[in-house]
């Protein structure tokens, strides 16, 4: 995503739509795929002229370029995209989430009983979610349904639903604040982490390497982990290996041998017994359940 020209940039009400605003609703919700596959998982830089988006990444990856600078997320985050700000994604067509956009006076009614942490929607800001994926998760899920649904007292819990997801974020804002620098401490170790990661899983390294490299120790290194992603750093690294076997099974015809090979085992029976762990199905029956959905997917086509 090259940087454009600001006054080049389009102001959109929500990005591709003609209308103004497309609800009679103070929000609108939808899954970060339904939009993604529209565009071909890449959304070009834009700005909404008045509205606050919520991004929730539940899983997949999405490379984020917020003003002058690019975010990568691979672990479940909230970002906060106030309005005005320039912002563009391309997405893993693995990707499953949401988008929350709020209008004005939704936003100005937020911010008004905020308190000390009002301007938490009027800035940038990335919030791995860590322990509270699923709460959050089941927030999101539920304001989807209700914006989708015509039940009685819907934009009421529609708002109290939202409460609940901007008093998340705004606590988050309130112990970053307050944890002083600790917290971007270890967010750069954390980083740091992930880039040894993306850059070693197929070696099989141990953490205690890892940890070594980063200048700090194996305890220290789990603890960030689990306080930034709600998993101890092993299982991000087994994690990492596991999406690569899922493309490899899902876009190549690599055999389970070729696929384990390619990614560090020695033995392929080590690598199905971790895949089999991890995603409760062994690799081949993964693949098998992918060819027929894909199958019945075709199938459908051809009677419409």
């Amino acid at each position: 995503m090259n940087k454009p020209a600001l006054a080049s940039i389009p102001v959109f009400k929500l990005y591709g739509e003609d209308l103004e605003w497309p609800t009679p609703d103070l929000l609108h919700c939808e899954s970060i795929s339904q939009r993604g596959r529209e565009f071909q998982w890449e959304i070009k830089p834009h700005r909404h002229a008045d509205l606050c988006q919520l991004l929730f990444l539940c899983r997949g990856q999405a490379e984020l370029q917020v003003e002058e600078r690019r975010i990568l997320l691979e672990t479940p985050t909230i970002q906060v995209l106030p309005p005005l700000s320039v912002h563009g994604f391309r997405f893993s067509e693995d990707v499953e989430g949401h988008v929350v956009t709020l209008a004005a006076p939704l936003v100005s009614h937020l911010q008004a009983r905020l308190g000390q942490v009002q301007d938490v929607l009027a800035t940038d800001a990335s919030y791995p979610v860590g322990v509270d994926a699923q709460y959050l998760e089941s927030l999101f899920h539920s304001l989807q349904d209700e914006y989708q649904g015509q039940q009685p007292a819907r934009e009421m819990l529609m708002h109290a639903l939202v409460d609940m997801i901007v008093v998340w974020i705004g606590r988050q804002a309130l112990l970053r604040s307050n944890a002083g620098q600790r917290p971007q401490r270890s967010r750069e170790y954390f980083n740091g982490f992930m880039q040894l990661v993306e850059a070693h899983y197929r070696e099989h390294v141990k953490v205690e390497d890892l940890a070594h490299r980063l200048g700090i120790s194996v305890s220290h290194l789990n603890g960030t982990c689990r306080e930034l992603a709600g998993q101890p750093a092993l299982q991000i690294m087994h994690e990492r290996q596991l999406l690569e076997a899922k493309r490899l099974l899902t876009y190549t015809r690599m055999t389970i041998y070729e696929i384990s090979a390619e990614l560090g085992f020695s033995d392929p029976t080590n690598f199905t017994r971790l895949f089999r762990r991890r995603v409760g199905i062994s690799p081949k029956v993964f693949r098998d359940q992918l060819k027929a959905e894909q199958a019945g997917d075709r199938g459908s086509l051809s009677l419409t």
